[in-house]
């Protein structure tokens, strides 16, 4: 079963009810969704739903990755496949197949995201692609070793764990909310 725009609203309600601060920046997707309009389609070019996985080890270092296409420093993560199940479901396969971390050493922290963010992407016409926004859960995870395995050399150019502290000064401060989850 795929994911459904109202999948999608119930985790955009349920991070709402934890981050409230955050509602005037995420009323425009929400009001998108609640319309209905298949926002798990990576085609959907209103607007469509990307994850991604904030993986925290030793609860003090964070799993980054080197995004080909756009040449910076970003958690794992990306768009959602038909088959996916869930918002989470989707979270860990991209955590996995972009780091070849093992699946089974993955532990969700919670249920509901540590982030979620609405921005703009650039229209990039060579992959067929008009200007579109992307709604981008991210979810806190652990792992005891967490191996780093085969990369996905097609979207990723390495992949590294870093202190919190520096994953912040790359990233950002929704870091910090993966090692705060609950476990």
């Amino acid at each position: 079963m795929s994911i459904k725009d109202t999948d999608i609203v119930g985790a955009l309600e349920a991070y709402l009810d934890v981050y409230p601060e955050e509602e005037s920046s995420l009323r425009e997707p929400l009001e998108l969704v609640r319309g209905g309009g298949g926002f798990a389609d990576r085609y959907n070019y209103r607007m469509h739903v990307t994850v991604g996985g904030l993986l925290v080890r030793d609860a003090s270092q964070v799993l980054v990755i080197e995004h080909l296409s756009y040449g910076i420093t970003l958690q794992p993560g990306g768009h959602t496949e038909p088959y996916d199940t869930s918002l989470i479901a989707a979270a860990v396969r991209e955590v996995t197949e972009e780091t070849g971390v093992d699946p089974a050493s993955i532990r969700v922290s919670s249920l509901v995201p540590a982030y979620v963010e609405y921005g703009r992407v650039p229209a990039r016409p060579h992959k067929g692609e008009p200007e579109h926004y992307h709604l981008d859960f991210g979810f806190a995870m652990t792992t005891e070793n967490g191996d780093i395995g085969t990369l996905q050399a097609s979207e990723i150019t390495g992949a590294t764990w870093l202190g919190l502290a520096e994953a912040e000064a790359r990233i950002g401060s929704r870091m910090a909310r993966a090692v705060r989850e609950p476990a």
